[in-house]
């Protein structure tokens, strides 16, 4: 092609054909169009044998989580993110750097497996069912989001004055008067005047406490230990403080109970007979926070005697919930899908973090935004 080209330039120099210079910029032209594709094949072969930096959901629910992610990472071909059925995530963990557990149970058999991890995270707080102890074993890091700064807490708090709304103002009920055509009936109640235990005061207690105040509540809250670092403002939501070996106490000073806590072996069925029957006749009892913090029999066994005045969970004993569960024969029981955290706000600020963990890993960066706990 050089050969034709030095020819073609030669033959323009002497001016004498017209036809050999159209013959030179059209040869001109298939070079620079040949050039072009070379670089463009360059590239997708370097993009094809680049390294890719696997990330895995385990699903199939909470599915805007994964949604989210991938928008997020859409300009990033070198970040792939998939979302695996929980009962093949055994099969297909070793080929992944980062899990994102979801409802999974990470026992020490799966991350056994899970040759290639870097990190098992959670899209949020919980971490209940992720053996730490085993993914410490195997070098995997392991972390949450913290609730504040992504929405989340603050979704979750407002899930929690829905719950007690719907409780106070009989939102099943108003159902039944709605198909019988009825007016001005069932007669609720107020928030106004209520008394609030918030059982766990962390991220989320105190955006509930903020949201309670407004309303004319008074708020109670234990804690295991209060440390100075809560702030002198979020110290003043609160109008009675106690320890962990209050709790009973404090039941029977609630109108409302609202569980906050995070779900490990101290915590687990907290809310047994003895915390409901120290809890006052006709009280509430919220839960946002895990299932496994309420035992169901001393639950079911207090509504149905009338001792508990009204149940609403956003989370349940077993997940997905059982919609023919006889808990749901109580006109008083509000149960929501586990929707609490499940905000858009709150939902696209954790996909950021989880994006932006990916990229990080992939660049060989230090992980940032996310609380480690091994």
């Amino acid at each position: 092609m050089m050969i034709m080209f030095k020819i073609a330039e030669a033959t323009l120099r002497n001016r004498n054909s017209s036809i050999v210079a159209s013959l030179f910029y059209s040869l001109q032209a298939r070079s620079i169009s040949w050039q072009s594709k070379v670089v463009k094949t360059e590239r997708m072969v370097e993009t094809n044998d680049m390294h890719v930096t696997r990330v895995l959901f385990c699903g199939p629910y909470f599915p805007d989580s994964y949604n989210f992610t991938r928008e997020y990472l859409q300009p990033y071909p070198f970040i792939q993110v998939d979302v695996v059925h929980y009962r093949d995530v055994p099969e297909v963990v070793k080929n992944y750097h980062i899990c994102v557990a979801m409802t999974m149970q990470m026992d020490s058999n799966v991350i056994s497996r899970a040759s290639k991890m870097k990190l098992i995270m959670q899209y949020g707080v919980g971490l209940d069912g992720v053996d730490i102890d085993a993914a410490t074993k195997h070098g995997i890091k392991v972390a949450r989001i913290p609730s504040e700064g992504t929405g989340n807490a603050a979704s979750c708090s407002e899930m929690a004055i829905y719950l007690m709304l719907g409780l106070l103002k009989k939102q099943n009920e108003m159902q039944i008067s709605l198909r019988n055509r009825l007016l001005g009936e069932p007669t609720g109640d107020t928030l106004l005047g209520k008394t609030v235990f918030i059982l766990g005061y962390g991220n989320i207690g105190i955006e509930l406490a903020k949201r309670l105040k407004p309303f004319g509540s008074r708020v109670i809250a234990t804690k295991r230990s209060w440390p100075a670092s809560i702030v002198y403002s979020d110290s003043r939501l609160v109008d009675e403080k106690g320890s962990h070996e209050d709790i009973y106490t404090f039941a029977g000073k609630a109108d409302i109970v609202v569980v906050c806590l995070r779900l490990n072996k101290e915590t687990a069925e907290i809310v047994n007979k003895k915390f409901i029957c120290s809890m006052k006749k006709g009280a509430l009892l919220v839960n946002i926070a895990r299932g496994g913090l309420i035992n169901y029999e001393s639950a079911f066994h207090n509504l149905e005697s009338g001792h508990l005045g009204g149940l609403g969970i956003d989370v349940a004993w077993s997940e997905p919930f059982d919609p023919n569960d006889p808990i749901l024969k109580f006109k008083n029981v509000i149960i929501t899908p586990h929707v609490a955290g499940v905000t858009e706000y709150s939902y696209r600020s954790m996909a950021k973090i989880v994006g932006d963990l990916a990229l990080q890993l992939h660049e060989g960066l230090p992980l940032t935004g996310i609380e480690f706990v091994n």
